[in-house]
């Protein structure tokens, strides 16, 4: 084997030449897609929806390439290594469902009423005052998600060259801004595709690798029980090896109320809430060429999504117990390093675990893995907020009636501001020792009343447009406060009166901005005006015709190419899944 060659003396994994031609024939890949698809891109609808064209198989595997950013690959990688088992509740209970529901029921919505974001959905359904606050608080998420893949982007160069973390940001930040900028919606999908074979490819090895080194999965169980005998710090080993009632991943001492946690917080708020209104996701299924793949899409990235666990959280487990660095630090202890150069945390897991087990060639897999899971991430949260800063924020309240070449390079000008913002909003997410903590409540500020919001809206046609921007800022200031008062300070004062912190506490206010977004939006209908009934078509289920939400050929197409029996069947294989783990 090829003597190692780090560039810099601090480097945390030890890469040889072959590790470095894999990673640059990868960006090299990545950069032709761009400017390939850049031919394709002659006017708005190309370039933020990639003209309506692309198949089912293309957009489903894109929509979940797209969420196989930080949340799935560290995020759930450090969830693996401090929670075990529970931590699959974000995927079996806090995803499948709602990306079925999608599907089913939402995306005819989103697909027939031709609009381009949606933040724009709101505006036919309430008017420009809940579209206003949801572009903005929509805007300002994707710029801090963004921030969130991009410190972790920037953290695996740090790891791999040991370059000071700011220099690795800004050549991150340049990389994933030079595709986007150039091929729009299109680049971004069909690197969406590539990364999920390639982060596949990298993470499967891993599993394997690490399971054989710990004995596999009995010896895995063994190491988990024993490390738990140990510390006083560490879960009980029954907790992080069942994933109900899963106690240690909301921080709930009593059985019932972790349930309901996981299933009401998680299970529907948060998740129904990210899945069903976030528009990172579902603009990959609005560039699709009909309403029967609009739908498919969700439904085929739910089988893929089903079985990320096992080359996730599986390996976090892993680092917790073969990985000295992360098992000293389970066990409380401050360690030097990391990727960040700033200490051990949770987020090191799969690095470190990467630097073990992994022989070189495969480790340059690995590492482009990690590299293309958060460029696909950062891509879509910055291809999401160019589309909303241009059509629904500068054309509606800014510059109005321009020609359509006019908000194409607003577009491309926002893509720039955004990744540019994105390298500030990397910071807020080095604070967190587990990234899961930061990005869930963010969800919960912003996708919980969103959600509320919208299902009330779409079922209830009573809903007023007034009660849509109260309820939704209410909501969003709800989730707020209840996050300060779990353990939070404010302006330097701690004023924590609730005892949760991390994903518990992302739980309740997901919960209660739920609750109070719904209160506030039937009181204040009830004494408000709605909208005349014949505005409501194709924005309201009961007004609107069940044709205009099928394909007229549907129910001719074989079993597998329909809507409903995939959704079905991907139903029946999680439920099998919560019952056998």
């Amino acid at each position: 084997m090829q003597a190692p060659v780090p560039l810099a003396s601090d480097t945390i994994i030890s890469a040889n030449a072959v590790d470095y031609l894999i990673v640059f024939l990868y960006f090299a890949v990545v950069l032709g897609i761009g400017i390939m698809a850049r031919r394709q891109v002659s006017d708005s609808v190309d370039f933020f929806l990639s003209g309506r064209s692309l198949p089912a198989w293309v957009t489903g595997l894109a929509f979940i390439s797209a969420n196989l950013g930080a949340v799935e690959i560290m995020g759930m990688s450090a969830n693996g290594a401090q929670f075990g088992l529970p931590a699959v509740h974000y995927f079996w209970v806090g995803a499948i469902p709602a990306m079925l529901f999608l599907g089913v029921v939402m995306m005819p919505f989103y697909y027939g009423s031709k609009v381009r974001s949606v933040p724009e959905f709101m505006r036919r359904r309430f008017g420009t005052g809940a579209h206003l606050v949801n572009a903005i608080s929509f805007a300002v998420a994707q710029l801090l998600i963004a921030g969130v893949n991009l410190y972790l982007l920037g953290s695996i160069i740090h790891a791999l060259l040991g370059w000071p973390l700011w220099v690795a940001l800004i050549v991150a930040a340049a990389i994933v801004l030079s595709y986007i900028t150039l091929g729009g919606l299109s680049a971004a999908i069909y690197n969406e595709v590539l990364q999920f074979f390639v982060i596949v490819a990298a993470l499967l090895p891993l599993t394997l690798i690490g399971l054989h080194r710990v004995g596999g999965w009995g010896g895995l169980t063994d190491k988990i029980t024993e490390a738990a005998s140990r510390s006083d710090t560490i879960a009980p080993a029954a907790q992080q090896l069942n994933s109900w009632p899963g106690n240690a991943l909301t921080g709930f001492d009593s059985d019932f109320w972790s349930v309901v946690g996981i299933v009401f917080g998680l299970g529907f708020v948060l998740s129904f809430g990210y899945w069903t209104t976030n528009f990172v996701e579902v603009q990959r299924a609005m560039a699709s060429d009909s309403i029967s793949a609009a739908r498919k899409t969700p439904i085929i990235g739910a089988f893929p999504k089903m079985f990320i666990p096992f080359v996730t959280i599986i390996p976090g487990m892993i680092a917790a117990v073969l990985v000295s660095d992360i098992a000293r630090m389970k066990a409380g202890e401050t360690v030097a390093g990391g990727a960040s150069g700033d200490g051990v945390t949770y987020n090191d897991s799969l690095l470190y675990l990467m630097r073990d087990v992994l022989p070189n060639g495969l480790l340059g897999l690995a590492i482009t893995g990690l590299l293309a899971a958060f460029m696909a991430g950062m891509a879509a949260n910055i291809s999401a907020f160019n589309t909303v800063l241009s059509y629904d924020l500068w054309q509606t309240y800014v510059v109005k009636e321009r020609s359509d070449d006019y908000y194409l390079r607003v577009g491309r000008l926002a893509t720039v501001v955004a990744t540019f913002v994105a390298i500030f909003t990397a910071a807020l997410a080095s604070s967190f020792s587990n990234i899961m903590d930061y990005l869930q409540t963010l969800f919960g500020f912003f996708n919980a009343p969103l959600f509320a919001t919208f299902i009330l809206g779409m079922f209830w046609k009573r809903m007023t447009p007034a009660a849509g921007w109260i309820g939704l800022a209410s909501g969003t200031i709800a989730a707020v406060v209840t996050a300060i008062l779990c353990d939070g300070t404010l302006g330097g004062l701690s004023v924590g009166v609730i005892p949760l912190s991390g994903q518990g506490a992302s739980f309740l206010a997901a919960s209660v901005a739920f609750v109070v977004d719904v209160v506030l939006s039937i009181a204040i209908s009830m004494v408000t005006k709605p909208k005349p009934v014949e505005e409501l078509r194709g924005l309201v289920y009961s007004e609107t015709p069940k044709e205009d939400l099928v394909d007229a050929d549907e129910a001719s197409r074989p079993w597998f190419n329909r809507t409903l029996p995939l959704a079905g069947i991907a139903l029946v294989l999680v439920i099998i899944l919560n019952v056998a783990f």
